[in-house]
């Protein structure tokens, strides 16, 4: 095995082995009957009479999951493209996705109802993209719907009605719609190839000018409110994606670095954890700045991830609570708690990249191209 240093590091391999084997068969054990093979609920409480809209997310969370781990090897190409087929059902002309039943006065991100809408398309749009791509069945994705944002002025009047008062939101509508950018150009001519990267200019010179350079975040009241600066880290860890991709240096990077090493490495939420533990990971790669320290903080809490897997084999987000889709506050709920495919997601993104950082080329972790959650730079 390359990479393993002694007998601790092989144990701990070894449950890892272990717990990718029990995701696998919870994940599948998802499988929603009657549908193509790899339509999956969110959870085991999903009643799919009632929340068939569910099944979205809860595919295309679970796919990106199995697809991490090698769990898809047992779909045929007939099966793949069957479920895309499924997939397609809720891509709307313009190319966006939706969840079947989310009725806009049930969700709520912003008091704009538009900018609600927005944040929501971008996002389920953005994952349904990567599950299409994990069964290899991207293809050209139809993106109509970023034409606006193409536009110099329109790209600059939406930018400056970005919030950082909310920069976790904000973080999360800019990797979206940066990610459009970026699967539009690989397929785009000519021109079409220049305005995109006009547009990416815009989407750094707003970067620039509104980072913050004593953490490297985005986002106000950092300095003053603990709740504040860890929305400002959770928000720009989809930022930084950014740059990754576009192999550009991260201004402030060590600073970013720096706040993630003084939180404590246990279980805190399975965003917040794999937030840190993605701005981590990639700062090592980037910078040969407080390796060390990271890789202990890093070790530090693996053991804590591994052993918050529930005895079904999934995870679950946290322990207490009510757990909502994202934007759909009056809509579907489950209790904290359950495993489901969502939190399984961001938790083996978490230990892959721990795993992937502590020893490279163990094992072969398919880590998604996209950019957004789930994606590491290619070393």
């Amino acid at each position: 095995m390359n990479g393993v240093t002694d007998v601790q590091d092989r144990a701990i391999q070894d449950a890892i082995v272990t717990m990718i084997g029990h995701a696998k068969a919870w994940l599948w054990s998802m499988q929603e009957a009657g549908k193509p093979k790899g339509v999956l609920k969110i959870s085991a409480a999903q009643d799919s009479a009632i929340w068939p809209g569910m099944l979205l997310p809860g595919s295309y969370n679970g796919l990106q999951a199995l697809h991490l781990i090698g769990g898809l090897d047992s779909l045929t190409s007939s099966e793949r493209d069957h479920l895309a087929d499924w997939f397609m059902q809720s891509r709307r002309p313009n190319g966006t996705f939706r969840i079947e039943g989310m009725k806009e006065e049930e969700t709520f991100k912003k008091p704009d109802p538009i900018e609600t809408q927005t944040y929501i398309d971008f996002h389920i749009t953005n994952y349904s993209l990567g599950a299409l791509e994990a069964i290899d069945r991207l293809g050209t994705p139809v993106l109509d719907f970023i034409a606006p944002y193409l536009r110099k002025e329109f790209l600059e009047a939406w930018l400056s009605r970005r919030d950082l008062r909310d920069p976790w939101l904000e973080g999360n509508n800019i990797v979206n719609l940066a990610s459009f950018f970026l699967l539009k150009s690989k397929t785009a001519n000519p021109n079409d190839g220049q305005t995109i990267k006009e547009a990416m200019t815009t989407l750094f010179e707003w970067h620039d000018r509104y980072q913050e350079p004593s953490t490297g975040f985005w986002g106000l009241g950092q300095a003053h409110d603990k709740t504040m600066a860890m929305h400002a880290m959770a928000g720009s860890m989809h930022n930084f994606h950014l740059y990754y991709e576009c192999n550009r240096p991260l201004p402030y990077q060590e600073r970013a670095i720096d706040y993630a090493l003084s939180q404590t490495p246990h279980i805190v939420s399975a965003c917040i954890d794999v937030d840190l533990v993605d701005l981590l990971v990639h700062g090592h790669d980037c910078l040969n700045y407080r390796r060390t320290d990271i890789k202990q903080w890093l070790r530090d809490l693996l053991p804590h991830l591994l052993n918050f897997q529930n005895s079904d084999g999934g995870f679950c987000d946290e322990r207490t609570g009510t757990r909502r889709q994202d934007g759909w506050v009056k809509g579907y709920q489950e209790p904290q708690g359950l495993s489901n495919t969502f939190a399984t997601w961001f938790r083996l993104i978490a230990i892959a990249m721990i795993a992937d950082c502590l020893w490279p080329e163990w094992h072969p972790w398919n880590f998604r191209r996209m950019i957004g959650i789930g994606y590491r730079k290619a070393n």
